[in-house]
């Protein structure tokens, strides 16, 4: 059950003078894309009679099996902050569909919904907490990337040595105007390397942040002249960017990987998996290190995993348990 309602969105967008909205959703590596409307054509829109051609997608359909349905998830109706108010733009997350009113299961949202189903019937809810770092790289005249790093600042420099923190400031007001709540952020260990952490939530809800923040960030990069990316290994010999995530597992509204009478406070559950993960480790990496340049960033002497591992305080293994207990137990 949505939380807004059709009519709800309706008048939001009135409300916000919105003349267009961005049907967003994921191709199968994850990227982002979007159909964008005119507000004439929302209503349309929420009744879920928006196709597009699904052939042209990463990883979707062939050519002779080629319309798809957008369904806008409701919940993610959102007013980009930074566009004008003659003319506002919203942005609406979409499930894909097939003509036979079926869920795509190619569709990247449809997977992992199908995972938390899974851990829901073992009694089990997810909480992910990511920290995701990008560099800022000058543009040149034309607005295309350099190979220059916006500056030459290291790990928690601050102004003058930090020429990011203006650019940094106004996403982390962007994506606070857009209901993120953000814990941190900082300048990170590599010249032009930033970090922006924000609050867990459930996984499907951390899924969807993720895909905002990077969009977000790219955007405001842009208007400051600079060319924000997520790139794993854009420099030699230089740390590279990562996105940690935090996981913990909930049972009966309590933390299924605390246990007070356990060895270092860990549940059997937790030991599992830890376990699982590092059983998986290989086919995992095809997910989270998809790309040749992926594996430029695992190698040691850069604070990157590099063992498949686990350990409470060294950083170079695959897990890492941080050091709070209680509800805030994880790896």
């Amino acid at each position: 059950m949505f939380k807004f309602s059709k009519d709800q969105v309706l008048a939001m967008a009135d409300e916000h003078n919105v003349k267009f909205v961005r049907l967003q959703f994921s191709d199968i590596f994850g990227v982002l894309k979007n159909v964008a409307i005119t507000v004439k054509q929302l209503e349309k829109a929420l009744d879920n009679e928006l196709m597009f051609d699904g052939s042209s997608i990463e990883g979707f359909v062939r050519i002779e099996e080629s319309d798809m349905y957008l369904r806008p998830d409701l919940d993610s109706w959102v007013v980009f902050p930074w566009c004008s108010s003659e003319g506002a733009v919203a942005r609406l997350i979409c499930d894909i569909y097939t003509p036979k009113g079926k869920p795509f299961e190619g569709d990247p949202r449809y997977v992992l919904r199908r995972a938390i189903a899974e851990a829901a019937e073992m009694g089990y809810t997810m909480n992910v907490g990511p920290e995701a770092e990008f560099f800022l790289f000058h543009t040149d005249e034309s607005g295309r990337p350099t190979l220059e790093t916006h500056d030459k600042a290291s790990y928690f420099d601050l102004t003058p040595v930090d020429l990011g923190e203006n650019a940094r400031r106004d996403m982390v007001l962007a994506l606070e105007d857009m209901g993120f709540e953000i814990e941190a952020s900082h300048h990170e260990v590599a010249f032009g390397q930033h970090e922006i952490d924000f609050k867990y939530a459930d996984a499907l809800s951390t899924a969807d942040n993720i895909q905002t923040f990077k969009f977000v960030v790219r955007s405001i990069a842009q208007r400051h002249g600079l060319h924000a990316t997520f790139m794993a290994k854009p420099i030699f010999g230089i740390n590279g960017s990562g996105m940690h995530i935090n996981q913990s597992l909930f049972k009966d509204g309590k933390n299924a990987f605390y246990d007070p009478e356990g060895k270092l406070e860990l549940s059997e559950d937790c030991y599992y998996y830890i376990g699982g993960l590092m059983k998986h480790a290989r086919a995992i990496a095809a997910i989270t290190n998809p790309t040749v340049n992926s594996y430029k960033r695992l190698v040691p002497g850069y604070e990157a995993p590099v063992y498949i591992a686990w350990s409470a305080q060294n950083r170079s293994p695959l897990i890492r348990i941080p050091a709070k207990r209680g509800a805030s137990t994880r790896i």
